[in-house]
């Protein structure tokens, strides 16, 4: 999903590949710190991709966390925080990464100011647009697990975090700074006492009712709000619960408006239909909270606040704290933070030998980014009792089928499963498999059921603990067959026409449903030929009585309307892509797609045409993805190997503005490691296109059989002009295939690469090349990974 896009990163590409080959050169061996003093921690920048677009969530988390806590900036903030100028408004526990749209939940955001001048509560700052100062250029600071900044008023917050609970620790000053640059300017009349609000608010500002209460003897805040999803229907309740520790309680209210009093100690709110409700972008919603106000802080100026989440009550919320962090002992909450993110990495190991630091980092970051979402739920839905996991934050499935499950399919297979049981859990309960979800509510579907392929990738690949794959087909099934009445948010439209006329039409008649008739052509798939680039073929609308429309082939390109094929967008008939882009996606069969467009070279001129011609394609979006190892298809591994370099390091790489566009909950980051790994998945099949990876040597543990895949490189060159195999070994046979299935990653062996600065005759040849429907491979490939699997009751399942 993208939302507003940049295009920044091409322009300086020629330089950033430059730089980053004059690097330092480092080893890598491992997760922890080795013995030769290698920490992962330190290729891990988690503020890659915070500018310019990217929407990353740069702040404290565990793996798949539904605690996502950092400070929030006014201005674009999708993942809350960004590394540019822009103010901040607070602290708060809940986000998404990467996301395209608008932002999403930031819940119940903390602000912490060190008093009120002349002791006057009035004094100071309530709502969010007052209260906003910048931070200290240089303080923020982030690695798995832990998030800090400084602001321009010397208040450093850090935050570490448990699965459902945020803990901040907030240093102020001896002697109190005050609020400058856009809140009030004035003399402080009194020693230190901080006061620390928690607003009853979400980024987007789409509160409609909410209580919020604090109690006189502890300090403890309590409350609830209901706000809405920020790419679907419907709306959601959260609950917060926060604790303090660290200093005595001087003083205890609430607040609304720009006013506060210390009684009562309970408010409720409700949109009235007069005040703002965020609908005109957000800068007029009441605002609406509650404070504590402490003497001087007992020891290093420091008080803490522990704030528990939940989305099933209150209780629920001070229960989640109470449990993950007793003792608000920080350094130990961070410390098991970091220790799951060092285990969730460690099935990958490589040698970077002669590799530079940037590209590391490039490589590691976006590993970390992969284990961002979906996010954790389990045990916080309220929508119907069920003992299955549930996983919500799909943002959204068309955006992670291609890299981000297949990568977890690897490295994460128990996080995989969890989440395949909690797709066909959520079919269940609400009748369709998500293609986007969030919130707990329906987002939008973007261009199909595409949780069919996650699905069939799953199974194809032995993921099987605990999942009801007869249930889980009688959902594919239903996608397949039965059309929603609302297509927009889950399921097809459009399947009477598909059935009868094996196409959707632009002008398509469907009285059975409702969603955007457009996209025809994204939606299925209709050839008309010529263009004036003198490349034949390309997809084009089709009409209901049979003959063709004419769509641009460049349209929604950079080079032709970029932002005319959004999902709301009219007149259009692709989806976030061009004509060129999505002629080339028939990854089912791509051989009779090669024939039909004139050949193997033919093809192989069109495909480097698509990359090379300037603005024609955007990697910033997902679809582009496969399209970079299409080579392998036409016999030409050597042109998927040269476009690989040709995107990593100039369009991925370890700048702030480091990813080409929004991260979309990682997917960026999968694509970036798939590819330095050397094997990228065709989603849905059991196929990974081969190249040589960036490293010396990698090393994949499978966590369920404990056995290690290893591609080596021999003669490996940190230049990178021998990119090309010339001969390759499995296991010291001879290996002719361009490709490999998941059983390498399953049952382990060692690949050898053979480089050289020259493209080969390797995996050219038409018995090494991919399987396609069409060579009958495809189903021999999948049915021998049934065989092996013991799961035969589908006959040819997802082909």
């Amino acid at each position: 999903m993208r939302g507003r896009t940049t295009m920044a990163a091409r322009g300086f590409s020629v330089v950033v590949a430059a730089i980053y080959l004059v690097c330092a050169a480092t080893r890598v061996q491992g997760q922890g710190v080795s013995d030769t003093g290698f920490d992962v921690f330190d290729f891990i920048n988690p503020f890659i991709g915070t500018d310019n677009g990217g929407h990353v969530h740069p702040g404290a988390t565990l793996p798949f966390g539904m605690v996502k806590a950092s400070a929030d900036v006014y201005g674009e903030n999708q993942g809350g925080f960004a590394s540019d100028n822009s103010t901040i408004i607070g602290f708060s526990h809940t986000h998404d990464s990467g996301t395209g749209g608008g932002p999403s939940l930031g819940l119940f955001p903390i602000f912490p100011q060190s008093d009120c001048p002349d002791d006057d509560l009035n004094r100071c700052e309530w709502a969010y647009l007052d209260r906003r100062v910048r931070r200290i250029n240089g303080t923020a600071k982030a690695t798995p697990g832990y998030f800090a900044v400084t602001l321009n008023t010397s208040i450093q917050g850090e935050v570490t975090v448990t699965n459902h609970t945020a803990l901040y620790r907030f240093t102020f000053p001896d002697d109190p700074v005050p609020q400058n640059g856009f809140g009030s300017i004035g003399s402080s009349t009194i020693p230190l006492s901080p006061v620390l609000l928690l607003d009853l608010i979400d980024l987007p500002r789409s509160r409609s009712n909410g209580t919020i209460t604090v109690d006189p003897t502890s300090g403890q805040i309590s409350g609830f709000g209901t706000f809405n999803p920020s790419f679907g229907i419907g709306s959601y309740n959260a609950y917060v619960c926060a604790d303090f520790r660290g200093a005595e309680l001087r003083d205890t209210g609430l607040f609304k408006n720009n006013r506060a009093g210390n009684d009562p100690k309970s408010q409720s709110v409700v949109k009235d239909g007069v005040n703002g409700d965020g609908s005109d972008g957000g800068d007029t919603q009441l605002p609406v909270g509650a404070f504590v106000q402490f003497n001087k802080p007992d020891s290093n100026n420091q008080i803490f606040v522990r704030v528990g989440m939940s989305f099933i009550s209150t209780e629920k919320a001070c229960q989640n704290a109470k449990k993950e962090i007793p003792s608000f002992d920080f350094e130990a909450v961070q410390t098991s933070a970091e220790d799951a993110w060092r285990k969730k990495l460690s099935p990958i190991t490589i040698d970077a030998t002669g590799v530079n630091n940037s590209l590391q980092t490039t490589f590691w970051s976006g590993l970390y980014r992969t284990f961002l979402s979906p996010q954790d739920y389990t045990g916080e839905n309220p929508l119907w009792d069920s003992d299955e996991p549930y996983y919500d934050s799909y943002y959204c499935i068309w955006d992670s089928f291609r890299s981000i499950h297949p990568l977890l399919t690897i490295t994460d297979p128990q996080s995989q499963t969890l989440m395949i049981r909690s797709l066909i859990d959520i079919y269940v309960h609400e009748g369709y498999l998500p293609d986007c979800r969030m919130s707990l509510c329906k987002g939008f579907t973007q261009g199909g059921s595409n949780a069919d392929v996650v699905l069939t990738d799953s199974f194809l690949k032995n993921i099987t603990d605990g999942i009801d794959w007869q249930k889980g087909y009688e959902a594919v099934v239903k996608d397949a067959e039965v059309e929603p009445l609302n297509w927009a948010v889950e399921g097809r439209g459009g399947l009477k026409s598909w059935k009868e006329l094996k196409y959707i039409p632009t002008d398509d008649y469907d009285p059975y449903g409702v969603g955007p008739f457009t996209r025809s052509i994204s939606r299925t798939v209709s050839f008309i030929n010529e263009t004036n680039t003198g490349f034949v073929g390309f997809l084009q609308p089709r009409f209901l009585n049979g003959t063709f429309g004419f769509q641009d082939p460049i349209f929604c390109s950079s080079l032709l309307n970029f932002t005319s094929c959004y999902l709301n967008a009219k007149g259009h008939e692709t989806y976030e892509g061009s004509a060129w882009l999505y002629t080339f996606y028939v990854p089912q069969d791509m051989a009779t797609l090669i024939t039909t467009l004139g050949g193997p070279e033919a093809f192989t001129r069109r495909l480097q045409y698509l990359h090379y011609t300037y603005n024609l394609l955007y990697i910033g979006d997902e679809q582009a993805f496969l399209t970079v190892f299409l080579g392998h298809y036409s016999g030409r591994p050597g042109v998927s190997s040269d476009l690989a370099h040709f995107y990593i390091p100039a369009q991925f790489n370890d700048s702030i503005i480091g990813i080409p566009g929004n991260d979309d909950s990682g997917a960026m980051g999968s694509f970036s490691t798939f590819s330095m790994l050397g094997f990228f998945p065709v989603a849905g099949q059991d196929v990974y296109l081969i190249i040589p990876p960036f490293f010396p040597e990698i090393n994949v543990t499978s966590p369920v059989t404990g056995k290690v895949a290893t591609v080596r490189n021999i003669g490996f060159d940190p230049s990178y002009r021998a990119r090309y195999v010339q001969r390759a070994r499995l296991d010291g046979q001879n290996y002719t295939r361009n490709w490999i299935g998941h059983r390498f990653f399953l049952e382990g062996g060692l690949l050898e690469l053979e480089l050289g600065e020259r493209e080969s005759d390797w995996g050219t040849r038409p018995e090494g090349l991919p399987p396609s429907a069409s060579t009958s491979a495809l189903k021999r490939s999948a049915d021998e990974l049934k065989v092996r699997s013991g799961m035969q009751e589908f006959g040819s399942f997802g082909l």
